[in-house]
């Protein structure tokens, strides 16, 4: 599955109805939705019930002006409303009467991060290691010792032959070349 870093215009595509926007942002929402949902509804009926409240309501509360002011932000919006339609789901089901079933379902609700969730880690997990590789050698060696190897100043001072003040003058500046490298490969992915 593609990620997809949302701007501004396609927001506001959204929000002003563009069929061709809207088709995109279901088809693309309804494949992560119906991942996470799997794992935690035992029927096709009420995983369909679920993401289609879920669309309802994002539309509804975009196009009413209570939604969402930075489009950057649309994915986790979208798996928030999901998150709340599916808990509503789940006491609707609990307020009749209880049966194996629900308690067998409750029991067996999945602990676990969910899919949407385990699919952003894995892809910025991939970003930044491309990006690590991208930088000069001292700066990717200085990231990976502080802050990803978390190994001791002094050892890592002794090993680039710096003073300790020094040595977050370096830090400061590898991650600020880090930031850039950041920056530029959103703005790529945004464009394509």
């Amino acid at each position: 599955m593609q990620f997809i870093a949302f701007d501004a215009s396609y927001l506001e595509k959204l929000i002003a109805a563009d069929a061709r926007t809207e088709e995109h942002f279901v088809s693309y929402f309804s494949e992560l939705i119906q991942l996470k949902l799997r794992s935690r509804l035992n029927s096709r009926e009420a995983i369909e019930d679920v993401r289609q409240e879920t669309f309802v309501r994002v539309f509804s509360q975009l196009r009413g002006g209570k939604g969402l002011r930075d489009a950057e932000r649309l994915g986790a919006y979208v798996n928030a409303v999901c998150n709340h339609v599916l808990l509503e789901h789940y006491r609707s089901r609990n307020k009749g009467e209880s049966t194996i079933e629900d308690e067998t379902e409750t029991v067996f609700v999945s602990r676990e991060p969910d899919a949407l969730a385990v699919l952003e880690a894995n892809e910025n997990a991939r970003m930044v290691r491309n990006i690590l590789r991208e930088l000069p050698p001292r700066d990717r060696n200085l990231l990976r010792s502080v802050l990803l190897d978390e190994r001791d100043k002094d050892e890592v001072c002794s090993e680039f032959g710096v003073s300790r003040g020094y040595l977050r003058v370096l830090i400061h500046r590898a991650k600020q070349s880090f930031k850039l490298f950041y920056i530029h490969r959103l703005g790529e992915k945004r464009a394509s």
